[in-house]
């Protein structure tokens, strides 16, 4: 009889195991993670470049498309994502400008807020503006190859014609020459074109680190007024 006793109390022990572990299971949890390599499609609110903005400056982005976590939206569409211009060179005659952008904080439109870490993955601008590296640098332009052969082409021709007219063939051969040094010059002296951003640009960013944050919970609906 005390076997029997002492099975059935190990039965139930084992039971009430599993009820408890089906309850856990079933009871939803009260935080979330989003994982490191998470994607967020975001647009630019306000526009951005290496001639108007300078280091530390910030930018703000929108959520374009909501970010789910256990099947459950955690960040959705029209939530705002704030960070800062951590690195800026201007454009001069010997470099492209340049800036990264890191985003630091995303705001839900219920005003929840998370920290976060994460460099910008993918950036189109105008004119070849774009991301160059893993660090979410946006590069600019630089100079149109175009450009610089027509300026190089007119001041050859040019230095050729005032060389035929000062001393005939020979003279529009040295011409030639120093117009196209003169050309070639004009060109390296001038600037790369700014790296540039419109407003409404679309912009990728990959989150650094897994995020992990309590879940808001939800006002009860309020309860229907009763009308006499």
């Amino acid at each position: 009889m005390k076997i029997a006793s002492r099975g059935a109390q190990m039965a139930l022990l084992v039971l009430g195991a599993l009820a408890a572990a089906c309850l856990l299971a079933a009871a939803p949890s009260d935080s979330f993670t989003i994982p490191a390599g998470t994607t967020l499609h975001t647009r630019l609110t306000a526009a951005l470049s290496t001639k108007a903005n300078d280091t530390g400056d910030p930018f703000t982005v929108e959520v374009t498309d909501p970010v789910f976590s256990g099947g459950e939206e955690v960040i959705p569409a029209g939530s705002t994502v704030q960070g800062k211009i951590t690195f800026l060179k201007r454009e001069g005659a010997k470099g492209k400008g340049e800036m990264r952008l890191v985003a630091e904080t995303i705001i839900t439109p219920d005003g929840t807020k998370y920290d976060i870490t994460a460099g910008l993955q993918e950036a189109q601008g105008p004119s070849g503006t774009k991301v160059k590296d893993s660090e979410g640098t946006v590069e600019g332009p630089g100079k149109s190859k175009k450009t610089t052969a027509i300026e190089s082409g007119v001041g050859a021709g040019v230095g050729a014609g005032a060389g035929a007219i000062a001393a005939g063939g020979s003279g529009a051969l040295y011409g030639l020459a120093i117009g196209a040094i003169a050309g070639a010059v004009h060109s390296l002296a001038k600037k790369h074109a700014p790296a540039v951003l419109p407003m409404g640009t679309e912009m990728t960013f990959t989150i650094s680190r897994a995020i992990v944050a309590k879940k808001i919970a939800q006002p009860p609906d309020p309860a229907p007024k009763n009308h006499p």
